[in-house]
């Protein structure tokens, strides 16, 4: 426990360091909008496509790592669809706000996974997370982008418009160009290679701060039932179902901690930005984003401790 605290402590003192310099106007709100796009079109991209290049994929527990945390992530989602009439009925859960508590319940903030793994467990947990990369971005996108078109009603979305947000999305493509470097391409030259490691160390601080300046406690004053019925199931379900599945599949020792920790991370903060462009439910978002990440600094460490 004493290990994993001490793993978990620097990441959520990032996260608060983003909060405090936000609430303290030392950066304005423009150029946080800025520094977010950055983060997320240049700076995560490298570290992922960096990371599946030079990761050794034969021999890490890819088909076992990789298919927990897909079993979990379609045993959720087809949880949820079941439980979306009963929520609505008993909370008077709406379209939007459904796929709100969705996208808690299923997304993970992969900046914060990527630091806890790399802390816990060095360069061999860099690799295992980016098994984990490989395997749920793009599932969760596509699934993300589906059950908003379907359920938030939103503006109308071809399947032209639907393909070219999931094309353009900087999460899948850099998962895409990452693993066609390591499984199709010739070595690629170290000058590439040292360029997108410069810019992917960056991308763990500054994912971080963005974490933490999107943080908004002013409108978490009183969580309600779709706030806990997401942080339920993602903080605590969520690493339940993939461990489950990882024994199952023989994934062990430092697999089955990286499961854990990809599992028990609380939601992807980019589910707020999705949910403003196709007609979610953006605020209650952005609070289930906020109650997770506070609720993650208690709940990761036994989840790692009493799971891994």
């Amino acid at each position: 426990m004493l290990a994993v605290l001490d793993s978990l402590v620097p990441v959520f003192l990032v996260i608060i360091t983003g909060w405090g310099t936000r609430v303290a106007r030392v950066i304005d709100d423009r150029q946080w909008a800025g520094f977010e796009r950055v983060t997320y079109y240049v700076f995560f991209p490298a570290v992922v496509i960096e990371t599946l290049a030079k990761a050794n994929l034969r021999d890490v527990p890819f088909l076992g790592l990789g298919g927990s945390l897909v079993a979990g992530i379609l045993t959720m989602t087809l949880l949820l669809l079941v439980l979306r009439r009963p929520l609505e009925a008993a909370v008077k859960l709406d379209g939007p706000a459904f796929t709100s508590v969705f996208q808690g319940a299923t997304r993970w903030n992969t900046f914060v996974a990527l630091a806890v793994a790399g802390s816990l467990f060095g360069p061999a947990g860099v690799t295992l997370i980016a098994v984990a990369i490989a395997a749920m971005i793009p599932l969760l996108n596509v699934v993300a982008v589906l059950v908003l078109v379907r359920f938030a009603g939103g503006p109308a979305q071809s399947p032209r418009m639907i393909l070219r947000t999931l094309a353009t999305n900087p999460f899948i493509w850099s998962c895409a160009i990452g693993i066609a470097l390591n499984w199709l391409a010739p070595p690629v030259p170290k000058a590439l290679m040292a360029y997108a490691e410069m810019l992917g160390r960056a991308s763990l601080a500054a994912g971080l701060l963005v974490v933490g300046a999107g943080l908004d406690l002013a409108r978490l004053a009183r969580p309600r039932i779709p706030h806990l019925v997401s942080a339920g199931l993602k903080l605590a379900l969520m690493p339940l179902l993939v461990v489950s599945f990882a024994r199952l599949l023989g994934v062990t020792g430092t697999g089955l901690a990286v499961a854990v920790i990809a599992a028990s991370v609380p939601t992807a903060s980019g589910s707020y930005i999705l949910a403003r462009q196709l007609g979610g439910d953006a605020p209650l978002m952005a609070e289930i984003v906020t109650l997770q990440t506070l609720l993650a600094a208690a709940s990761m460490p036994l989840a790692i401790t009493l799971l891994a």
